[in-house]
């Protein structure tokens, strides 16, 4: 390549030449040497060889806790996305003793470790998922009040999205004199100090917040741009089909116009393998649930517990345990 005859004309050219006796020789004044051979530096160091063997940057390190009460959908799409940008996102418990949380609507969720063996631990991102009385019991917590603040004060970037923004955040005074948002139907619960807004996601500062299930993709999405930046943001996004503006109509077209019902609980199979993706039977899951039916989560391999998807976010869906 150009940059090495380049490199070693440069070195040879450290030894000074005697100067010529002839009175009209010129010899290259040593301040414009120092500069081609910075310039030589920094050619040899952006050549693919150099630029092979440069280690690759660490991933940004995230903590979601998770609570008894928390909101699945919230916990799981916030790992999954996080990870699909390359994260390492250690899922915490608060509980005191379980790893396993009985999480809202009768999905349970699994830890990684309890958040008293990781609270010396430095992340990048704290991020908190609601859910009632996750987000409360989030509040209660003081270990993780503590991990928060002491995360906080050292100018680093926190996250709360649904009740946990008033309810853990607010009540901890580190919202005040931010902008910030939450479910509406704990914006009321958001301390007078807090400037209030009904964004679907907000920033401010170092600072992310967002109002519920419905918004968990944008939110997650939000926080690996302020992890990563923009081009990695859209990256992410592209292959999950994100709806491309707000705003923007959902359309349905009908195929069959029979129309059914029945007349008791519905009870529904939702299946899952070795691959499956957990966002999309966090959600399916999440959202029968809350209307009442009989979910029925069934293994279709050999064991209960098991691989649960690409990025490996753990949960236990009724009996079923998803790692």
């Amino acid at each position: 390549m150009a940059t090495r005859p380049l490199a070693t004309a440069l070195t040879l050219s450290k030894t000074p030449r005697a100067p010529s006796s002839s009175s009209g020789s010129h010899h290259s004044p040593p301040a414009l040497v120092r500069r081609l051979q910075t310039l030589a530096r920094a050619l040899a160091s952006s050549s693919p060889q150099a630029m092979a063997s440069a280690p690759a940057p660490a991933p940004k390190k995230v903590l979601v806790p998770i609570a008894n009460g928390t909101e699945p959908m919230e916990a799981v799409i916030t790992i999954d996305v996080l990870r699909r940008s390359g994260a390492d996102v250690a899922v915490a418990s608060v509980e005191p003793a379980s790893a396993t949380v009985a999480a809202a609507w009768g999905v349970k969720l699994a830890a990684d470790a309890l958040l008293a063996d990781i609270a010396d631990a430095e992340f990048d991102l704290i991020s908190l998922p609601g859910g009632m009385p996750g987000a409360s019991n989030f509040r209660d917590c003081k270990l993780l009040e503590n991990v928060v603040r002491k995360h906080v004060e050292k100018g680093k970037l926190c996250a709360a999205i649904c009740a946990a923004p008033a309810v853990a955040l607010g009540t901890w005074g580190l919202l005040n004199g931010l902008k910030a948002t939450c479910h509406p139907s704990f914006m009321d619960k958001l301390p007078s100090e807090v400037h209030a807004v009904e964004s679907r996601v907000q920033i401010d500062g170092k600072c992310v917040t967002s109002r519920g299930p419905g918004t968990a993709m944008e939110y997650s999405i939000v926080l690996v741009e302020q992890l990563y930046g923009k081009e990695k943001a859209e990256e992410v996004a592209g292959p999950m089909v994100m709806h491309p503006q707000h705003g923007v109509e959902f359309s349905t077209k009908e195929l069959n116009s029979t129309s059914w019902n029945v007349g008791e609980t519905p009870s529904i199979l939702v299946p899952i393998a070795n691959g499956t993706e957990e966002m999309e039977a966090t959600m399916i899951i999440d959202i029968l649930c809350r209307a009442k039916a009989n979910v029925v989560v069934a293994s279709l391999e050999d064991k209960l517990e098991k691989l649960f998807g690409r990025e490996k976010a753990r949960e236990l869906a009724k009996t079923m345990v998803f790692v």
